[in-house]
């Protein structure tokens, strides 16, 4: 079963989001591909690598099976749950709750494409006529 954020006072660290963010991605993965993908991004060790997700999966962040000689992890939390809970914090201690505060700084701090300009636009849009 899926923990959801709200059944424990779960708040992953960065490392953990990286390797959350990966096997969301795949759905489940060994320590090994969790590797290979984090170094990828940058430099890290195999065994750093396993102690993080042997303490996720204490943690009930990550699930463990058995597979053959190594271990199979699966996520325990949602994305959008964990993704709406740290967006909430960072809304409320970070913006003081300002919606639009936050937007005009992600905006102001990163170039947004053509493409991303169109959607943000139609959901605007979307959400002021679901207001009418």
């Amino acid at each position: 079963m899926r923990k959801t954020m709200k059944d424990k006072n779960i708040k992953p660290t960065d490392s953990e989001l990286e390797i959350l963010q990966i096997l969301w991605k795949s759905g489940y993965s060994t320590v090994k591909n969790v590797n290979d993908e984090l170094n990828k991004l940058r430099s890290v060790g195999y065994t750093t690598t396993l102690k993080t997700m042997q303490i996720m999966f204490e943690k009930e962040l990550l699930g463990r099976e058995r597979s053959g000689r190594s271990h199979t992890y699966v996520p325990l939390i949602k994305e959008n749950e964990t993704k709406n809970m740290l967006l909430d914090k960072v809304l409320q201690t970070v913006f003081a709750g300002s919606a639009s505060k936050l937007v005009m700084q992600a905006l102001g701090q990163n170039k947004a494409s053509k493409k991303e300009i169109s959607e943000i636009k139609k959901f605007l849009n979307d959400l002021e006529n679901e207001e009418i």
